[in-house]
């Protein structure tokens, strides 16, 4: 079915009293915009854009147009500018053809949660992709490349090395190299932010009478003072300890913050649950006899009252 032609003052965006300027004006935007090298899908578009300024920027052409419509235009000027037109598109699409860009590459690094939190610089091995028709595979020439990621670098964070992907085609230029960074989980870390979180195991003595712990970093070991009475999930904050907020060697860092978790004994020796069992007393709790632990449970309570 053939396209309906649409009123040039429309394809155009000009009122039918625009002058000259106005009209150059308004091609030279739209068809920037929708220039084949620069929009692929405008291609209609940008043919329908050049046939309106074809008439509309004569003033013979334009004067027929106004009187007659389309059926004014003849078969003249505007035909000729038409045929120059597909034939330039026409040469658009078969450069693009035969020049194609290469492709992207993806490559995944990965690093320690302290290189991601310090910065580090990792040498990567990445094979050349070589095409077969349509097809690539890794299996040219290995590249090495040099990759810097900086202090506080996150999950997931891309580092791209230009023009270092697959090669053009026809003088097209190559792709690039995104490399992905991953950061391998940490036993004792995990990361909020600039701040670093850890879990520390905490005795029922030291949580009772406070006591000093050695709470491992990143930086290493350092010494924290718990205070008597500290309950379990308490949450008690080094500063300065966490992540470089930017590189350099005094770039400010966030703090660790360091949750301390009870720890209750599973099993007593008969010593222990003697003191374990003073203590209770002192604290007005009632202590639970060790038939009580030996016996069935709440079933063999229960019979013995119906005894």
């Amino acid at each position: 079915m053939a396209r309906r032609r649409r009123d040039f003052y429309e394809v155009l965006g000009v009122a039918k009293d625009a002058d000259e300027a106005d009209i150059k004006r308004a091609y030279r935007e739209l068809a920037r915009q929708f220039h084949p090298d620069l929009n692929p899908a405008g291609a209609e578009r940008f043919k329908e854009i050049n046939e309106a300024y074809a008439v509309l920027s004569d003033a013979q052409t334009r004067a027929r147009y106004d009187r007659w419509g389309h059926e004014g235009e003849g078969a003249g000027g505007l035909g000729s500018v038409v045929d120059a037109v597909e034939e330039v598109l026409g040469d658009v699409w078969r450069r693009r053809k035969k020049k194609q860009r290469g492709r992207d590459l993806r490559y995944t690094l990965e690093v320690s949660f302290e290189e991601a939190a310090f910065g580090c610089t990792k040498t990567i091995a990445v094979p050349t992709p070589v095409r077969d028709g349509a097809a690539a595979s890794p299996s040219g020439p290995v590249r090495e490349f040099s990759v810097v990621v900086p202090p506080g670098t996150r999950e997931g964070a891309i580092k791209m090395l230009r023009g270092e992907g697959e090669a053009g085609q026809g003088g097209a230029p190559p792709g690039d190299l995104h490399v992905i960074v991953r950061v391998k989980e940490h036993p004792l870390f995990r990361r909020e932010g600039h701040d670093v979180l850890c879990d520390v195991p905490l005795t029922m003595p030291q949580a009772a009478l406070g006591a000093v712990l050695e709470v491992p970093t990143i930086d290493g070991p350092v010494k924290m003072r718990i205070p008597e009475g500290t309950q379990t999930g308490r949450v008690f904050r080094i500063r300065g300890r966490g992540v470089p907020r930017s590189a350099g060697k005094n770039a400010p860092r966030g703090d660790q913050l360091v949750k301390v978790i009870v720890r209750t004994p599973a099993e007593l020796t008969p010593r222990q649950r003697e003191l374990f069992e003073e203590l209770a007393r002192a604290l007005g709790e009632v202590v639970p006899r060790r038939d009580d632990k030996k016996s069935g449970g709440i079933l063999d309570r229960v019979r013995s009252l119906l005894d």
